[in-house]
C-alpha cells in the first residue's frame, strides 16, 4: 500500500504548477474558468485558482503575488475577457492588483515564458480583448469551438514545455567553409541574372545562358588542385568537397532549364559546355611532369555533374533532349592527350579515379566503391533524389551497352553499388508498359522495339558478356527494364 501512496505523491509532485488569473465577469464565464482548469488538472497539470486555493482569512493580495512571483510555479495562464481587459487597463479590483504584479514581471522578465494569454471572447471585429500590456504578444485562442481542441493541445505543450517544433541541434560547419582562401568560380551573380532571364523570358536570357557557362568552364581551373604535404587522395576529397555549392548552382541551372524551356539552342549550349569541360580531365600539350591522378577530382565533378544533368532531363520526361548529351558526340583538340583532334562519345565523363582506390586501401576503408558512397553522400538538398541518379546511370550504361562494339567500350555505373536486392524496373520503365510512352522513351536506348534487347539481354544470361560487379553484388538489367511488361499495353 505504501508504494501506491508513494507513487502517487511523485505523480503530485512531478506534476508542472499552473496558477490561472481571471475576472469574476459573469456566472456563465466563471463556470467555463472551472471547467478549463478541471480540464487542465485532468491532464496532469496542478492547477492553482482562487475558487479551489484562496480561503476565508487569507490575505488576496498577498496569494495573488505569491502565484505570480513564486518560483516554484513555472506557468500563470491569464484567461481574459472583454472585463478582465478593462479592468486590467483601469487597475480595477483583483484584477487590476494582479496585473500591477503581471505587467511588471512580463516588462522585467526577459525569458517571457510564463506567462500566456488565454483569449475566451472577441470583439465584433474578431480581435481579441487583451490587456494593454500584453497586446504584442503571442495567445492563445480558445474562443472558437472549432479549434479549440488544437488549441488546448498548444496550451498543453506550452505548460509542459514540450513544443511541436523543436529547433533542431546546431550541426558542424561544413569542412569546405574551412578553407583559409575559398576557392570561388565567381559564377553565382552571373546564375541568378540568367534564372531570372530564363523565368520571365527576357531578352537576354540566351546571352546568360552563354557567359554563365563561360564564366564556369573558364575558372574551374581554379580548382586544380596544387599538392600539399597532405596525401593527394585527402586533397581530392577536400577540393570535391569544396565544389558542392557551384555543383548546386549548376543543378539549379538544369532545373531551371527543363522547367521553362523546350528548345535545341539551350541543349546545344550545354552540349558545348561539357564539350569544354573534358579538357580538364586530359593532360595539356605543355604539361611534361604529372601523374595519372592528377586530374581525379576534375575527373569526379565532370562525371557527377554529367550523371545530374542526365537525371534532371529524364526526371522532366525531357527525352528527346537528353538523348542528345548521349547521340552528339564531343570534339577534342588536337592538344588532348588524343594527340589528334578526336570526337568522343559520352563515356568520356566516366573515368577511373586512381586516388579514390589508394585511399580506399589507404584507411583501410573497405568499401566496395567509395566513389558510388561519395555520390550518394552528396545528393542532399538539390531537388534531385538519388534514385534518379541510378535511373540515370543504368540508362547511361544501358545506351553505351547497346551501342558497344566489345568490352572495352563500356559505362561503368558508378551509383548501382547501392542497389542492394532492388531488381524492380526503374519508374520510366514501369511507366513503359504502355506503348505510348515506350515510345518516348525509347530513344534513349537507340532502340525501336523491346525486343531489340533481347540479344544483348540473352548474352548477360549466358555470361558471354559480364555485368559490372562489386564482389558479390550485381544487378539484373532484365528486371530493372521491366523488360517482360515493357510496351504490353496501349
Amino acid at each position: 500500500m505504501s508504494h501506491i501512496y508513494t507513487y502517487k505523491r511523485k505523480i503530485k509532485m512531478d506534476a508542472p504548477k499552473l496558477f490561472i488569473s481571471y475576472s469574476w465577469s459573469n456566472s456563465s464565464h466563471e463556470q467555463w474558468v472551472i471547467d478549463f482548469s478541471t480540464e487542465l488538472r485532468e491532464a496532469g497539470i496542478d492547477v492553482i485558482l482562487d475558487k479551489w486555493d484562496l480561503k476565508e482569512g487569507h490575505d488576496a493580495v498577498a496569494f495573488m503575488e505569491k502565484m505570480v512571483t513564486d518560483p516554484d510555479i513555472k506557468k500563470v495562464a491569464i484567461v481574459t475577457d472583454e472585463t478582465y481587459a478593462k479592468k486590467a487597463d483601469g487597475r480595477a479590483g483583483g484584477v487590476g492588483t494582479e496585473t500591477q504584479i503581471i505587467s511588471k514581471e512580463v516588462y522585467e522578465n526577459q525569458e517571457q515564458e510564463k506567462f500566456v494569454a488565454i483569449v475566451t471572447k472577441k470583439d465584433e471585429n474578431g480581435s481579441p480583448h487583451l490587456p494593454t500590456y500584453y497586446k504584442s504578444r503571442i495567445y492563445i485562442d480558445l474562443s472558437e469551438p472549432d479549434s479549440y481542441g488544437e488549441n488546448f493541445e498548444k496550451l498543453l505543450r506550452w505548460i509542459y514545455d514540450k513544443p511541436l517544433y523543436v529547433k533542431p541541434e546546431i550541426g558542424k560547419k561544413p569542412s569546405f567553409l574551412n578553407e583559409e582562401q575559398p576557392i570561388s568560380l565567381s559564377t553565382t551573380t552571373s546564375l541568378k541574372r540568367t534564372i531570372e532571364g530564363i523565368k520571365n523570358n527576357k531578352p537576354y536570357a540566351s546571352g546568360a545562358i552563354d557567359e554563365y557557362l563561360s564564366t564556369f568552364a573558364e575558372n574551374l581551373e581554379r580548382f586544380k588542385i596544387v599538392p600539399k604535404e597532405e596525401e593527394f587522395d585527402e586533397l581530392v576529397i577536400k577540393n570535391i568537397e569544396s565544389f558542392i555549392p557551384y555543383r548546386n548552382e549548376f543543378i539549379q541551372l538544369i532545373i531551371t532549364v527543363n522547367q521553362y524551356f523546350d528548345s535545341d539552342e539551350y541543349i546545344q549550349k550545354l552540349h558545348r559546355f561539357f564539350e569544354t569541360i573534358i579538357l580538364y580531365t586530359k593532360k595539356t600539350e605543355n604539361l611534361t611532369a604529372y601523374h595519372d591522378w592528377d586530374f581525379d577530382n576534375f575527373k569526379f565533378i565532370i562525371h557527377e555533374l554529367f550523371l545530374y544533368t542526365m537525371a534532371i532531363f529524364i526526371k522532366f520526361e525531357n527525352y528527346k533532349h537528353a538523348n542528345i548529351f548521349l547521340e552528339q558526340k564531343y570534339y577534342l583538340p588536337g592538344n588532348s592527350d588524343y594527340g589528334r583532334d578526336a570526337m568522343v562519345d559520352f563515356k568520356i565523363f566516366r573515368d577511373y579515379l586512381k586516388s579514390l582506390d589508394h585511399r580506399n586501401k589507404r584507411l583501410g576503408l573497405r568499401r566496395l566503391s567509395l566513389r558510388g558512397d561519395l555520390l550518394k553522400d552528396r545528393c542532399t538538398g538539390v531537388g534531385i533524389e538519388f534514385r534518379h541518379l541510378l535511373q540515370a546511370d543504368f540508362v547511361i550504361f544501358m545506351r553505351a551497352e547497346i551501342e558497344a562494339a566489345d568490352d572495352y567500350s563500356r559505362w561503368w555505373p558508378e551509383t548501382l553499388v547501392w542497389l542492394g536486392h532492388y531488381n524492380s524496373g526503374f519508374e520510366i520503365f514501369v511507366r513503359s508498359i504502355s506503348s505510348k510512352y515506350f515510345d518516348k522513351v525509347k530513344i534513349l536506348l537507340a532502340i525501336d522495339k523491346p525486343s531489340d534487347l533481347e540479344e544483348l539481354l540473352q548474352s548477360y544470361k549466358q555470361k558471354v558478356r559480364q555485368l559490372p560487379r562489386w564482389e558479390f553484388e550485381s544487378f539484373s538489367p532484365a528486371a530493372l527494364l521491366g523488360y517482360e511488361n515493357l510496351a504490353k499495353q496501349p
